[in-house]
């Protein structure tokens, strides 16, 4: 039972991040490792409440009072199964999520300090490395049944492993040249360095999934062959087209460019780094793309913006300005606008903001201005005013309040506008919907029988959380259409969507 007085006892505490000058002149995570007096001190205090309103935070369902009651008796061994009963990959989500469970712990009702859960989280994830490894788990008889999952994120990942685990042959393809999806090059170091991954990558090879990389389904690979080869096909490609602005003045001009080609560029580096091989920030062309003595504006207020000012810093940008749309957020929860337990509209300071650049609130770029050579040398903004009339949102700029920012590169941060266009999709007959998306029946299958869809594809742009959870819950129905036997866990349907207010 977990003790009802520790929140009174101990006020919410985080580890302190490693010192700014220290952490933007290397690529390594800006947390430290939290102490085991720290980490049982916020484990405690989270309360017998009776009902745990951060189940219905978080899509996987993870078990949060118990694991937290587990760390703070010591029994971390307990809290590792406890973890791993609902949530492949924790040193993931601990590290990535944002935490909705967070916002809808009942110790943050009126303004209150909520349970450290993402913390706890990670250092339960780490304890199961420290404590042993992350031991492969013994496959039971083989089924004889394949499934060939195409896209290497957390959602393909994890319905590789559970359809493993339940006898089935899986085999991973990948296009990129490394295993991972956005996580292994659209998330910055400093935020999750990529042994994790590797970690849990040889764990599931250990399991029995096969992994194929350098292939592009729909073009190395036909859908014909892959579901002539397998039994059941999942696609869990991700939501990588961003959205652009192509009617902004000045758009074409060099060194305007998407933000993951910023973000993918900087992992390749420090990836290379890791594997004692030079390598330049560019894309795929050769262009550079490094922010080393710019003056760089980011366009964006969400997580994506800030990991391009968090490699900026580290990449030595002479600047950095990162733009909003909307007015500055509260400080706090406005429980007229974003009623407890639902996620909470307030300013969120990244470790990346600490480190230094400004953010410019309420404002909307007119025109990338020319140097003359087409190459990109200021923004021009204006503060504007944001409605939303009969569902559409209507920017209206400020008369007289335009002015001019110094940049040499661009990013753009304005979101996902769903999965890519791609052959695979249409040699399997599948479309994209109205928000980009592929939908999928109540039983994950798309338009095409045998064909299932999860995560990011399915759901747009969205949390790790989710892309894990749709990951479960699409495995699950795989093994229910190959005959398997029993059930494997799936806590979320194609049409389930965030807690909200109604």
């Amino acid at each position: 039972m977990p003790d009802p007085n520790g929140f009174l006892r101990y006020d919410r505490r985080l580890p302190a991040r490693r010192p700014v000058p220290v952490r933007i002149s290397d690529w390594r995570e800006v947390y430290p490792p939290a102490g085991e007096e720290l980490i049982r001190e916020q484990a405690t205090r989270c309360m017998d409440c009776g009902i745990p309103f951060c189940h219905d935070g978080c899509p996987l369902g993870n078990r949060i009072p118990d694991w937290n009651d587990l760390v703070r008796t010591g029994n971390w061994d307990a809290a590792v199964e406890s973890l791993h009963a609902t949530n492949n990959f924790p040193e993931f989500t601990g590290r990535l999520c944002p935490a909705p469970c967070e916002a809808a712990c009942v110790l943050g009702i009126g303004g209150g300090q909520p349970v450290t859960i993402k913390q706890v989280e990670v250092e339960i994830a780490d304890a199961a490395v420290a404590r042993g490894g992350l031991r492969p788990r013994p496959v039971p008889a083989p089924t004889g049944r394949s499934v060939a999952v195409v896209g290497s994120g957390p959602a393909g990942l994890a319905a590789a492993q559970q359809l493993a685990r339940a006898g089935h042959a899986v085999t991973v393809y990948e296009r990129d040249d490394a295993l991972g999806g956005l996580l292994r090059y659209g998330i910055p170091d400093f935020k999750l360095e990529k042994q994790h991954i590797d970690r849990r990558l040889a764990q599931l090879a250990a399991e029995g999934v096969q992994f194929r990389t350098g292939v592009d389904v729909g073009v190395d690979v036909t859908a014909e062959q892959l579901r002539a080869e397998h039994d059941a096909v999942l696609l869990a490609c991700g939501a990588l087209q961003g959205r652009d602005t192509p009617e902004t003045p000045g758009r074409q001009l060099r060194g305007v460019h998407q933000a993951m080609a910023h973000l993918v560029a900087a992992n390749r580096v420090v990836a290379a780094a890791g594997e004692g091989r030079p390598a330049l920030a560019v894309l795929p062309d050769g262009t550079p793309i490094d922010a080393a003595g710019k003056h760089v504006v980011i366009i964006g207020g969400g997580d994506t913006a800030a990991d391009c000012l968090g490699v900026a810093h580290r990449q030595g940008a002479a600047g950095v300005h990162q733009l909003d749309l909307y007015p500055e957020p509260p400080q706090a929860r406005d429980a007229a606008r974003d009623p407890w337990p639902t996620w909470p509209w307030v300013l969120r300071n990244y470790p990346a903001h600490e480190e230094g650049g400004g953010r410019v609130f309420a404002v909307a770029v007119q025109e990338f201005v020319d140097d003359g050579t087409g190459q990109v040398k200021g923004v021009r903004i204006a503060e504007v005013r944001v409605e939303k009339r009969d569902g559409r949102r209507i920017v209206t700029p400020l008369p007289g309040s335009e002015r001019e920012l110094p940049a040499d590169l661009v990013l753009l941060a304005i979101g996902f506008e769903g999965t890519e266009q791609q052959p695979l999709l249409e040699q399997f007959g599948v479309r994209r919907n109205s928000r980009g998306a592929v939908d999928a029946r109540p039983d994950w299958q798309t338009d095409a029988d045998g064909v299932f869809v999860a995560g990011d594809m399915h759901r747009g742009a969205s949390l790790i959380v989710w892309a894990i959870a749709e990951g479960r819950a699409a495995a699950a129905a795989i093994h229910s259409y190959l005959g398997g036997v029993g059930t494997l866990p799936a806590l979320v349907d194609p049409a389930r969507q965030p807690l909200a207010a109604r």
